[in-house]
């Protein structure tokens, strides 16, 4: 038993977890990203945190839950969510500054789906 799950069910598991990882599921933030290569509205809004504001839309500072587990794992309410305003777009866009308590900052722009932490 122990042969074949080495050559057979080993290898598909580690498989499974290198897919997991590239999904961007249960994993975390990818590649770190400087202040200065954010871009231009991204580090307005960094200000505006850091100012406690004001903010521009009524839903920037409400809690985000992290429900798919992209962020270290924190208490409810440590994250709170702030839109990043996108050049063209009418709504809030997919971009969003994601603040910790700590702060912890990280940056996604395409709502949600990958983050990258903002080296202080």
């Amino acid at each position: 038993m122990n042969k074949l799950f080495l050559r057979i069910f080993l290898p598909l598991l580690l498989g499974l977890l290198a897919w997991s990882g590239a999904q961007g599921l249960g994993t975390s933030p990818g590649d770190p990203i400087s202040r200065a290569a954010l871009p231009p509205e991204a580090r307005q809004t960094l200000a505006l945190i850091e100012r406690d504001g004001p903010f521009p839309y009524s839903r920037d500072g409400i809690v985000f839950h992290n429900r798919e587990g992209r962020l270290p794992a924190r208490p409810r309410g440590y994250y709170r969510e702030y839109t990043v305003p996108t050049p063209g777009r009418r709504d809030r866009g997919p971009r969003r500054i994601v603040a910790g308590q700590a702060g912890d900052y990280y940056y996604t722009e395409d709502h949600y789906r990958s983050f990258r932490r903002i080296r202080q």
